[in-house]
């Protein structure tokens, strides 16, 4: 049938550039032993290359589609329907039309298109292109291969590439034309649970006859799940089921073998007639979240590293090896995230309960989550009590209430930097590497002194007898919310308050104003007065280092790309007068000296009141000692990573100039080990780099779950509380108060328009968003917990704030007026 039809049986997966991803998965399933699969062909894209090459407009067309924006549904549907008609109006050369009308036999067929950006392991596309069923005839199947070809550009599927970066020009279409199957019963077959992403968990979906109305939801389908070739669940829809058990074990088990056969979870499409399976389709199921790999078969539950860290993005290779290379703990990998096995402290009672009560005041879902594993008495195996494991924070902290140790602590982390700049200065090639792993050491050093660890423990164990104590001697909630506002050496508060100072500098210059609003790049800088320049640059010296996502070292940095402070700054400018840092700072102070005394005068009224306030003053000086350097460990961190960064970005620049690599930041998908080889031998796998980097794209796009199972299962973990109002959407309170205002929604940063008495809403803040704290009444977020840095500096600047609130971006929308109450935990919707 020459190159441009292929049997369906001269097919395999190496094909898919000729057949698209659906052609080459269906010839690749016609290889599987005992997996029927109706006979067929496909149409290669050779054809539609030649389709293409009959019409001159069409290059240009698509270069306007690929210059669109995603979200302007207007021109992306005119410049979709204009493509869509060069398509379709283009005669078909006759030797074409010969060899695909000349493999039509007798009888119906299905025609479906095959794009080669479909079906693949890290992008379905499902959907975008269309389907015809029942057609009959060579010149019918020859009418309908031409309309697949332009559903290549449907809006939907223009939109989907545009929003995953695929480029439209280099995306073609073959066409599937399978012979018709006239079923008993038809549906689909997901061989990884598609809600919960449990590997061992088969579900299926069965309706009578072809399925199409069950696909296109016009009815329910009869629904299974199977586990260890044992159904666990069953909905019917009608008194006679579509399939029998024993037809629903048979389904699963080839579905089963067609996994293996792929080498992972696949989303299957079969008929039954005859009483036997056929199967239509057979595409990887990539919504599901990896799972770590682990060294045996053991159960294993892992908790995500991103939940308590702040930042739950995917995360680059060289941005993972660096954090491991920072913590001491072993860490699994899975999605570009990492994760914790704390399966051995889930196992051992002494220490279960204490790693429960520690998880909760960094992510409170987790703790449920984990509970809901171990109610699977078989899941996580019972270990001897020994001499336990250590959870940072179970312990008491003992430390004297002395100031001079923040400020020594401070002191020495600072010369640490200061002397590896010195020293990094003359490091290159190899060295430059070796000498970079070596001070990891140092990093890990200050990062997890022991004073410094006492100091932040000190600060959080404080917060919590305050809270505890005075709601139970006084009745008050969150009392030490207040009390530690405008806290010494809190660095990241002092961040956003500097920002303000900026500010100051610039607001009366209005042609600095003016030039801000319209910028569009980072040569900016160069381009304003001296002033307002020196003001910037000198707030970069010190903060500089700091970005969204910090922790993976390849983000781009402030000082790298000093345009993303413009809209906080311009938002300063807007809606603060001169000198509000400092007056910010002062009001904190004196609302937390007026509280203290209110609480201590109640305390002395109690019986044994003398002693409770004369307890109390100590911790309140404690706390108001202590806390503010909760923040400057990961400060000093990320110092440090920028210091790596900027000196591997030089040698990844002579690399570049020498010919091993394309580019400079092709050093982030290198693991820190592997750069090492690189920089020592000058020789680099182009081939690995673009693969992680397909990867990581990938994995952008993927959601990590709080607590992972070994079976692949996502617990995301829920509140069990029914003291709220009913319409309350539920959460974390972590600084107290209630405020009303209007939600602003915000995804990134760099998109914040806010003005005075709005509301944050965003999925996680990490230090990096503090400088908008400022400007806002209140907080919400869905990631986070009591002592993580959105709470930390909320409880700062005396912001009501709700943390840890599932899918708050999606449940309250911007521009809605809401209540957030962050003493009892919920945000109201109100009218």
């Amino acid at each position: 049938m020459g190159s441009y039809v292929l049997d369906l049986r001269e097919i395999d997966q190496t094909h898919i550039a000729v057949t698209g991803g659906k052609g080459a998965n269906l010839g690749e399933l016609t290889r599987i032993t005992g997996v029927r699969v109706p006979p067929g062909f496909v149409v290669t894209t050779e054809a539609f290359q030649r389709i293409a090459e009959a019409a001159p407009l069409l290059g240009s067309q698509l270069d306007r589609l690929t210059r669109l924006n995603p979200d302007d549904r207007e021109e992306i549907s005119a410049a979709s329907a204009e493509v869509r008609r060069i398509i379709e109006g283009i005669a078909i050369p006759a030797d074409l039309e010969k060899a695909i009308t000349s493999a039509v036999g007798e009888g119906a067929y299905a025609v479906r298109s095959s794009a080669t950006a479909e079906d693949l392991p890290s992008a379905s596309f499902a959907g975008q292109q269309d389907t015809y069923l029942n057609i009959v005839g060579p010149q019918e199947v020859l009418r309908h291969v031409s309309l697949c070809w332009a559903s290549l550009f449907t809006e939907r599927a223009v939109t989907y590439r545009l929003r995953n970066d695929f480029d439209q020009r280099k995306v073609t279409m073959a066409v599937v034309v399978q012979e018709m199957v006239l079923p008993h019963a038809a549906g689909v077959l997901f061989t990884a649970d598609p809600v919960t992403s449990n590997r061992k968990i088969t579900c299926v979906e069965a309706a009578f006859g072809l399925g199409e109305d069950f696909v296109s939801g016009l009815v329910n389908a009869d629904s299974y799940q199977v586990r260890d070739n044992e159904i666990i669940a069953k909905t019917t829809q009608q008194e006679q089921a579509a399939l029998t058990d024993a037809q629903v074990l048979s389904l699963t088990r080839l579905g089963r073998r067609i996994e293996e056969h792929f080498g992972r979870p696949q989303d299957i499409e079969w008929c039954l007639a005859d009483n036997d399976f056929q199967i239509v389709q057979s595409r990887p199921i990539t919504t599901l979240f990896p799972v770590p790999e682990a060294d045996d078969d053991a159960n294993h539950v892992y908790v995500s590293v991103g939940h308590q860290q702040m930042m739950t993005d995917a995360m680059t290779p060289l941005g993972l090896s660096v954090w491991q290379l920072t913590t001491p703990r072993p860490m699994a990998e899975a999605g570009g995230r990492l994760f914790a096995d704390v399966t051995p402290i889930l196992g051992m009672p002494t220490n279960r309960a204490a790693f429960l009560e520690v998880a909760g005041k960094s992510d409170p879902l987790i703790p449920d989550a984990l509970r809901t594993v171990l109610d699977r008495d078989d899941f996580v195996p019972s270990l001897p009590d020994g001499p336990g494991i250590p959870i940072p924070g179970a312990t008491q902290a003992t430390i004297e209430t002395d100031p001079a140790i923040v400020t020594e602590l401070i002191k020495e982390n600072e010369d640490s930097v200061a002397a590896l700049k010195l020293a990094i200065r003359e490091k290159s090639g190899p060295d430059l590497l070796d000498f970079i792993l070596a001070d990891f050491q140092e990093l890990r050093r200050l990062l997890f002194d022991p004073r410094s660890s006492q100091v932040i423990m000190a600060g959080m164990q404080t917060t919590w007898w305050l809270n505890d104590h005075l709601h139970e001697w006084l009745g008050e909630k969150n009392a030490a919310d207040t009390l530690t506002q405008s806290v010494p050496h809190n660095v990241t508060a002092e961040m956003g308050l500097a920002l303000l100072d900026v500010a100051d500098a610039i607001r009366p210059h209005p042609e600095v104003v003016a030039r801000l609003q319209d910028v569009h790049d980072d040569g900016f800088l160069d381009e304003l007065p001296r002033q307002a320049r020196n003001a910037i640059v000198a707030y970069l010296d010190k903060y500089g280092m700091r970005c969204v996502g910090e922790i993976d070292i390849t983000r781009p940095r402030w000082s790298e790309h000093p345009a993303a402070l413009v809209p906080m700054l311009l938002t300063n400018i807007k809606n603060f007068e001169p000198g509000a840092g400092a007056r910010r700072f002062e009001q904190g102070r004196q609302e937390a000296a007026a509280k203290e005394q209110e609480v201590l005068e109640r305390l002395r009224a109690l019986p044994d009141g003398e002693q409770k306030a004369a307890e109390t003053k100590q911790m309140i000086d404690r706390v108001r000692t202590f806390t503010g350097y909760r923040e400057y460990p990961k400060y000093g961190m990320v110092s440090r990573y920028f210091v790596y960064k900027q000196a591997l970005l030089r040698e990844a620049e002579h690399l570049v100039s020498t010919g091993v690599l394309a580019q400079a930041e092709d050093i982030y998908f290198l693991r820190f080990s592997e750069l090492q080889e690189v920089v020592r031998t000058n020789q680099v796998d182009p081939d690995l780099i673009a693969q992680r980097k397909d990867a990581f794209r990938s994995y952008q796009t993927l959601t990590p779950p709080r607590v992972l199972t070994s079976d692949g299962e996502a617990i995301s973990g829920s509140y069990r509380r029914d003291d709220l109002p009913p319409s309350a959407i539920i959460g974390l309170p972590v600084s107290a108060g209630t405020v009303e205002g209007r939600a602003r929604v915000v995804l990134d940063v760099a998109d914040a328009a806010l003005d005075p008495g709005d509301i944050l809403i965003t999925a996680y803040t990490d230090p990096s968003w503090s400088p908008l704290f400022v400007a806002i009444a209140g907080l919400v977020t869905e990631v986070g917990g009591v002592m993580t840095h959105g709470a930390v500096i909320a409880r700062e600047y005396g912001l009501p704030a709700v943390v840890g609130v599932e899918g708050a971006t999606r449940l309250i929308q911007d521009g809605q007026r809401i209540r957030v109450n962050g003493t009892d935990g919920y945000i109201e919707i109100l009218p």
